[in-house]
């Protein structure tokens, strides 16, 4: 059976903005079906896409609509957002995304919309000029950005909101980090050259290589075999900053999807342990998996890191990883749907369970030991403010600062904004237990 890709994308959309599932749910789900790797790919392509100018698509079907739709017509409505990216976004022939999107209603057995979709699309190309005149002068479908987080944003980084926005809007980069129990990096760059993938090594980390276009894991050399992984750069910084020795006991706190768990385990072999705890199965499950591909091993617990009592064996750790929940707003240029799904009022509650993980964790560790403290956010409140109130309150608590060619150096930690360097925004603060 031929399943129409845009109708697909559509049911994808719908689930994200009115059913609030992430986009890394529902697109797994919805492309299963799809064989042809073509249209799997147009799918990813139109959902992506569509969600990361949500905000300005929005704005022009507002200024293309005669009326709004009902709410039981919400796949309608993202059937004429994703032909509106194809027009306004993609360097596709007009006419083929039009009729293609009219063709659409008919797989989603909304025959009655064909002639609205196919009326807006035209409409669309008749006025696109005006169209987009009209949504340059309104900053939430200029940036593509919810107002609140505009806003957040021009508090927190008044001298580089505007590149923030702009970096959150593109395409992210497809960036590997070498094991270097296997290979070098300037090996692995010419396995790279050998198949005649363009890539380079990334900046600040000795582990990281950028490709110049993204590709099917299993065409990468050695990918079974343990020799790569996919990570962002800045993710990879979280190993170094850890300043692991042979025999440590170390601690990777909130630890799927296991990128940073097996970066550790790579970085120093020697650990005397190490012990990745996350609350969900499904998801220490992929650590698992992750682990196994790479013929590495941990200590894996199954519990929530804010309630030692129920997996902590009493003896303290030398380095604990606390990469905590967040706004993730540091990551939206991988997860568009994150300007949808967040919310102004989320982050307050996410600011009281990062401190509870934080005092948490405090006990766990060691005289003289370190706390890595990362976020993948850009917003103070979560990072350097966070922090801040943390070391007021921690009597024996110190910030070791970060000396690096890096990031932007806060009043606590150290701030990298999404794209500076090729990598996602990030956010570290290194606090050791004093005596």
């Amino acid at each position: 059976m031929t399943i129409d890709a845009r109708a697909c994308a559509a049911l994808v959309l719908s689930q994200v903005t009115s059913d609030g599932r992430s986009l890394s749910e529902a697109l797994p789900a919805a492309v299963q079906a799809i064989t042809d790797a073509r249209q799997r790919a147009l799918v990813q392509e139109l959902s992506y896409g569509t969600l990361r100018w949500y905000y300005r698509l929005d704005a022009m079907l507002q200024r293309l609509l005669k009326k709004p739709l009902k709410q039981r017509d919400a796949d309608v409505r993202c059937v004429l957002l994703l032909g509106l990216y194809q027009l306004d976004q993609l360097a596709m022939p007009q006419r083929v995304a039009v009729n293609e999107t009219v063709q659409a209603t008919h797989a989603l057995n909304k025959q009655w919309a064909s002639g609205l979709v196919n009326a807006v699309l035209r409409n669309y190309q008749r006025q696109s000029a005006q169209c987009q005149e009209a949504v340059a002068v309104e900053p939430v479908a200029r940036f593509a950005h919810p107002a609140w987080l505009i806003e957040r944003l021009q508090s927190d980084w008044p001298d580089d909101w505007e590149t923030v926005l702009t970096a959150n809007n593109a395409r992210p980069p497809f960036s590997l980090r070498i094991n270097r129990q296997c290979m070098t990096r300037a090996e692995y760059l010419e396995k790279l050259t050998e198949l005649s993938l363009e890539a380079r090594p990334l900046a600040h980390v000795d582990t990281g290589i950028r490709l110049d276009r993204p590709v099917p894991v299993d065409i990468l050399p050695g990918f079974a075999d343990g020799y790569i992984s996919v990570q962002d750069g800045a993710a990879q910084l979280a190993a170094g900053l850890l300043d692991l020795q042979p025999g440590q006991r170390v601690l990777d706190a909130c630890a799927a999807p296991g990128g940073k768990t097996a970066h550790i385990l790579e970085s120093e072999p020697a650990l005397a342990e190490l012990t990745a705890v996350d609350v969900e199965a499904r998801r220490l499950l992929r650590i698992s998996e992750n682990l196994s591909r790479l013929s590495l091993s941990a200590n894996l617990v199954q519990g929530d890191a804010a309630a030692t009592a129920d997996w902590w064996d009493g003896q303290s750790y030398d380095r604990i990883l606390l990469d905590v929940p967040c706004s993730a707003t540091g990551v939206i240029r991988r997860h568009p749907d994150i300007k949808l799904l967040r919310r102004a009022e989320d982050i307050a509650g996410l600011v009281r369970l990062q401190m509870q993980l934080l005092q948490a964790m405090w006990p766990l560790l060691s005289s003289g030991g370190m706390l890595l403290y990362c976020t993948c956010s850009v917003l103070a409140d979560e990072n350097s403010d966070q922090i801040g109130r943390f070391l007021e309150a921690q009597k024996d608590a110190a910030e070791l600062p970060i000396a690096a060619g890096w990031g932007h150096e806060c009043l606590h930690g150290r701030q990298i904004l999404p794209g500076e360097n090729e990598m996602d925004g990030f956010y570290f603060a290194c606090i050791t237990r004093t005596a």
